[in-house]
């Protein structure tokens, strides 16, 4: 039979656990991590999405795409059907756009990037497609009001000879549409329509 510990053993042992517990109590406590520093920011600021991400953030998802282009004789307008697949990237800041379309000379592909700038309430949008090796820039001269995206086409350098375009994109159907028009800018001011995408968002 063992025997029973003595209070003499057991105040030892009490004294022996709270002199370790004094001692864990007196460590020192690490510093907290300092933040590295971004050598970037003195020269490329971050900006934090604004209300133009909000309303870009409306987009997102997958749509059947109607196309239309309308011939500049005023002829009939030739329509395409395809899809789009639309995601806002790099953090919320900017929506990009995949396109693709059936038609008779086969297959074609589309890519656009559009983002906005808190600090001026201005869009920019580029396009890339597979008709084409050239990019397509706009930019909005307005700030934005809340209600659509009007769109200016836009040059890299002057370019006299630059074709003159316009696109507006409303949200329409309590967001199950989009309608995205483009028009050209004649030398007179006047504006033609040339090609109307009306996008149905699809069920998940």
């Amino acid at each position: 039979m063992s025997r029973a510990r003595s209070p003499l053993a057991a105040a030892g042992f009490l004294t022996l656990a709270l002199l370790a517990a004094a001692a864990v109590s007196q460590e020192p406590k690490k510093a907290a991590p300092v933040p590295k520093k971004d050598p970037q920011q003195a020269v490329e600021p971050k900006s934090a999405p604004g209300e133009g991400q909000k309303f870009l953030a409306k987009f997102v998802g997958d749509w059947a795409v109607a196309k239309k282009f309308y011939p500049r004789d005023g002829g009939e307008p030739r329509a395409t059907k395809g899809t789009c697949k639309q995601e806002m990237t790099h953090g919320g800041r900017f929506l990009r756009s995949e396109f693709e379309f059936e038609a008779d000379a086969g297959k074609s592909t589309g890519t656009g990037v559009i983002g906005f700038e808190p600090e001026t309430g201005l869009f920019t949008s580029t396009w890339i497609d597979s008709r084409q090796t050239q990019m397509s820039f706009r930019k909005s001269r307005e700030k934005f009001a809340g209600e659509k995206i009007e769109l200016f086409g836009a040059v890299l350098g002057a370019e006299p000879t630059a074709r003159k375009s316009k696109t507006v994109t409303t949200l329409e159907d309590e967001g199950k549409k989009i309608v995205h028009r483009q028009y050209s800018i004649g030398t007179d001011g006047m504006e033609r329509l040339m090609m109307e995408l009306v996008l149905t968002k699809q069920a998940k």
